[in-house]
């Protein structure tokens, strides 16, 4: 049952002597964990067809202000213009063993009291083992996680909530979405996933690869914005949101140090502009934290 929203309960702060760190039992490490990492994919449609009818008020995002997937959907219902529609609200920015938990500093869950995000997964599916990733979309109605499927969240939000969306971004125009969906595709692999795997490479080789594989997916990506104002044409579209979220992170965290390429962000003609324009619209800037005062500067 749905507590009220005047309850503030928070978990207990981050403990790793007492609950370890996140990972180990979590993930794909759970012992006889056979499904996917996203189990959950429901899908939000405007006519109810699938069982999960967009209407105002019913669903809830649960988002972390410093995981890039989820950051995505916070970007993603602003341009849509979802704020009265959808609600939002953030766990956290670290985790220990329990995973995403609810305290003072982000605030209290609004919508069931839980101090731990593992209280939603484990009200969908008891004794739930698996990852507890953000972005999550609950469900008031059925008191459930509809999805925890990111790239589906942000389709769903983009598409299926016309009838009461305020934005005038089109993110998945149909006449655009093969174009897209490439993008997305080797954008996901190359770059989104890409940075990541450069700091977990095993050996000096395996960075070396996929050090590779980036830079080259930047120097690709940036020779397209010399030619264009986005990454699909000339509208700001599901691609640029997805790209977006890895570049306002690439210099002070994946390209810290230099681990992965010589040049800064800001050594590349045509994605710099491109990623401090993005930044100057209030979708991008007023969901995310940290980015030093050269960002400010307009496109």
């Amino acid at each position: 049952m749905t507590t009220s929203t005047k309850t503030r309960a928070y978990a207990s702060p981050v403990d790793h002597v007492a609950y370890g760190h996140y990972g180990p039992g979590r993930l794909h490490l759970s012992p006889d964990w056979n499904r996917p990492i996203y189990p959950f994919q429901g899908r939000i449609t405007a006519d109810g067809t699938s069982g999960y009818p967009a209407e105002p008020g019913r669903y809830h995002l649960y988002v972390a202000w410093t995981c890039p997937y989820a950051h995505r959907a916070a970007i993603v219902r602003k341009l849509a213009g979802l704020e009265d529609v959808v609600s939002l609200s953030y766990v956290d920015d670290e985790r220990d063993g329990r995973g995403w938990a609810f305290r003072e500093r982000r605030g209290h869950d609004p919508v069931n009291g839980f101090t731990l995000l593992e209280q939603a997964y484990d009200a969908t599916e008891k004794g739930y083992g698996g990852h507890i990733s953000v972005p999550v979309l609950w469900d008031r109605v059925t008191h459930r996680i509809v999805s925890n499927n990111f790239p589906d969240i942000t389709i769903d939000m983009a598409t299926q909530f016309g009838a009461w969306a305020t934005g005038s971004a089109d993110l998945y125009p149909e006449e655009l979405r093969p174009e897209i969906n490439k993008l997305n595709a080797w954008i996901y692999h190359d770059v989104n996933t890409g940075v990541t795997r450069v700091a977990r490479a095993a050996t000096e080789d395996d960075r070396e690869r996929e050090r590779r594989t980036v830079v080259t997916a930047l120097e690709r990506l940036d020779a397209l914005l010399g030619e264009q104002d986005y990454l699909a044409g000339d509208t700001i579209t599901e691609a640029d949101v997805r790209l977006w979220v890895t570049l306002a992170r690439y210099d002070a965290e994946y390209n810290r140090d230099h681990l992965i390429d010589e040049r800064d962000l800001a050594d590349f003609p045509n994605l710099w502009p491109y990623a401090r324009g993005l930044y100057q619209l209030p979708a991008f800037r007023e969901t995310t934290e940290g980015l030093p005062a050269t960002w400010d500067v307009p496109r």
